[in-house]
């Protein structure tokens, strides 16, 4: 029988602008939706630089890791997009704030992002 699948969500964090949740538990493993640097306050892009926006998307994966219970310290993977690579050093100052362990990591350029965001993360963590 397949592990009931618990979907996570919080008022700390933007709510999903599409049919999806903001993250959903599976097997002791967090695995988030990715996240923009949407205010979940205003509802507005936060930012107007890379390293603003990114400010704003870790306080947004924040808020899911905690409703689920876990932390930046126990993300076992990132993917980041990012929507110019020039960005990369300035994406990366941020980053390395939050993600201390350094977990395993993918990071590329995306032609677009939702909204028009500069930047969009998303996690995989142990609970």
């Amino acid at each position: 029988m397949a592990e009931k699948l618990v979907k996570i969500s919080t008022e700390k964090a933007p709510a999903a602008i599409g049919p999806y949740s903001q993250a959903i538990v599976c097997g002791g493993m967090l695995y988030t939706s990715g996240q923009i640097g949407i205010n979940p306050a205003t509802g507005a892009i936060e930012g107007k630089t890379t390293a603003e926006q990114s400010e704003q998307v870790m306080q947004n994966l924040k808020a899911v890791l905690e409703a689920a219970g876990t932390s930046f310290a126990n993300v076992v993977k990132t993917t980041c997009f990012l929507a110019d690579i020039a960005d990369f050093a300035a994406f990366n100052e941020v980053y390395g704030k939050y993600f201390t362990e350094k977990p395993a990591r993918s990071c590329v350029a995306a032609k677009d992002l939702p909204k028009g965001a500069l930047v969009e993360v998303e996690v995989i963590a142990q609970l």
